[in-house]
């Protein structure tokens, strides 16, 4: 089970890279970007509830079970948002959605990062 956690959360970094520098580059955020936030929500979520079920019960309470439970729920109130967004079709909110982008994914990459640190240290 473990290998198909750690498939999950790399495709999550790989959408959620993908999705929020490509609207960042693109500087407008389209509704292939907002797909993309949900597919790495989907993988992110797959793979963290993998994970809890192999992890032991302390570490939900670990700065990594913590950081990464905050990251999913920035992840999905990100994808909801880009979703109103993207129905609206307001320009202006279109053309300053990148800047949430970048902030939401580099909180993500705190519990990515303390996780690859937390699973070579073991």
């Amino acid at each position: 089970m473990l290998v198909y956690a750690i498939i999950f959360i790399t495709l999550a970094l790989v959408f959620y890279t993908f999705g929020v520098w490509g609207e960042k580059i693109q500087k407008e955020l389209k509704l292939w970007h907002v797909m993309i936030f949900w597919l790495g929500l989907v993988c992110d979520t797959a793979g963290t509830t993998i994970m809890g079920k192999l992890a032991e019960d302390s570490s939900l309470f670990s700065f990594h079970g913590i950081t990464g439970l905050l990251a999913i729920l920035l992840m999905l109130f990100h994808a909801v948002w880009a979703t109103i967004v993207i129905v609206r079709k307001d320009h202006n909110m279109k053309m300053k959605f990148h800047k949430f982008s970048i902030l939401v994914w580099c909180i993500w990459l705190i519990p990515y990062i303390s996780g690859l640190i937390f699973g070579m240290t073991r």
